[in-house]
């Protein structure tokens, strides 16, 4: 019961790094012609989904879920390349 616990608390943490990271890599690279990073989001959580029966397939999907919610609001949007609009930015946002 306390490893399944501590598995949950391991996974939302990953979670937490992938929106750190997403956040992170939106105010820093933002203003670069990039593919927008919730399409990285996607591909890690894909990936995650493949080898869902290993623990490190389930930490890479983890991860995906936070770096894709972290730029939701693009994948609202159907923003796939580009720049982000000029402005604020704040780390606990989804743009």
């Amino acid at each position: 019961m306390i490893k399944m616990i501590l598995q949950i608390l391991f996974y939302i943490l990953l979670a937490f790094v992938g929106y750190a990271a997403g956040r992170i890599a939106h105010i820093f690279c933002g203003q670069l012609e990039t593919p927008h990073h919730w399409i990285f989001g996607v591909f890690f959580m894909i990936v995650g989904l493949v080898y869902y029966k290993l623990s490190l397939g389930l930490a890479v999907f983890y991860f995906g879920a936070g770096f894709f919610v972290s730029d939701f609001k693009d994948f609202l949007l159907m923003r796939f390349y580009g720049r982000d609009k000029k402005g604020k930015k704040r780390f606990w946002d989804i743009d």
